[in-house]
């Protein structure tokens, strides 16, 4: 069983990963309730916490039904991270977790999320007073390296450990692949590999089938996988893995019907959390993915990804359920 510091995640964990705009409480509410054992805030801008940046703020509000839930700031100041964990911890989550992976470039630019992969000696000593400044334990998701020439990630991850670290979560490309090409999960089982590894290793990249979860904890031998793409509008993926794992079959996709009620709930949840506009607005990348697989489409996920206003989605939700209802998906 894998754990992370006391907390108990489960036999091989499906951790839902930290996603700005997507992993907001309505997404990982829906994701949860589908089998996901762990679940991530959006990152979180430590400058923006002690700014009191209300876009920042919002994000780290959490709810009893998502636990165990962590938090995940950025950031390169120490001084301004220490000081956000101290904000984040008045949240009540039940880890915090420092992202040193993101690769957009107006975050790497300032040195933080993969940026910091320029500066190993300051990632470590940065994880090691996080540590040293809660109580909470501290997870670590980053990538490979910089680029494929500073690709370092097993002593880096050691080192990692040694400071305090209770898991760590492994995107097996580098930043300069940023999204593209394969990852490559060897380098991730050579951190598990390593005989003096001890906290959780857990892969993330590509996972886009219960095949190839079964793949990262059965030939690779890592401990559990975090899920990013492959559940944006679809948060049964989380559940079909589980019973793949179980059964070695796939579930039968979800229905038309079922396909709405999430949506509907979604968008529901999404206005009730940040409103009208921005819930109308941020859950649009998701409905391409509800509704994938069906023929004809462009005319409702036009309304929906257009429409300014819910009652214009909600109506083209009905619209959906009665068009194809019926229909089968592969």
């Amino acid at each position: 069983m894998a754990k992370i510091g006391d907390i108990d995640v489960g036999e091989f964990p499906l951790l839902l990963a930290p996603m700005e705009d997507v992993s907001d409480p309505p997404f990982r509410a829906l994701c949860k309730e589908q089998g996901a054992d762990v679940v991530y805030t959006e990152f979180i801008s430590s400058e923006g916490l002690i700014r009191d940046a209300a876009k920042s703020v919002m994000k780290l509000d959490i709810y009893e039904k998502e636990r165990p839930v962590g938090i995940q700031i950025f950031g390169a100041n120490l001084d301004s991270m220490l000081k956000s964990i101290e904000i984040v911890e008045a949240s009540g989550p039940d880890i915090i977790d420092i992202n040193f992976g993101c690769p957009v470039k107006k975050v790497v630019s300032k040195g933080a999320g993969a940026g910091i992969l320029k500066d190993i000696d300051l990632m470590v000593s940065l994880t090691k007073a996080m540590v040293e400044h809660t109580k909470l334990p501290v997870t670590v998701k980053t990538r490979l390296g910089w680029d494929h020439d500073s690709i370092k990630i097993v002593e880096v991850a050691e080192r990692i450990q040694d400071v305090g670290a209770k898991a760590i979560a492994i995107h097996g490309r580098t930043r300069a692949q940023m999204y593209k090409g394969n990852a490559d999960w060897k380098p991730i089982a050579a951190v598990k590999n390593n005989p003096r590894m001890h906290i959780p290793v857990f892969g993330n990249g590509d996972v886009d089938s219960p095949e190839r979860a079964m793949e990262m904890r059965d030939q690779y031998g890592l401990d559990g996988a975090m899920i990013g793409r492959a559940s944006i509008g679809y948060p049964w993926f989380f559940k079909e893995v589980k019973h793949y794992f179980k059964t070695g079959e796939h579930l039968p996709p979800p229905t038309i019907e079922e396909r709405v009620i999430a949506a509907r709930r979604h968008l529901q949840m999404a206005i009730d959390w940040k409103g009208e506009k921005l819930g109308v607005f941020e859950t649009r990348r998701h409905y391409t993915n509800y509704f994938k697989g069906i023929p004809h489409f462009k005319e409702y996920r036009m309304k929906m990804v257009t429409s300014d206003y819910s009652i214009d989605v909600f109506n083209a939700f009905d619209e959906i359920q009665e068009k194809f209802s019926g229909f089968e998906f592969v």
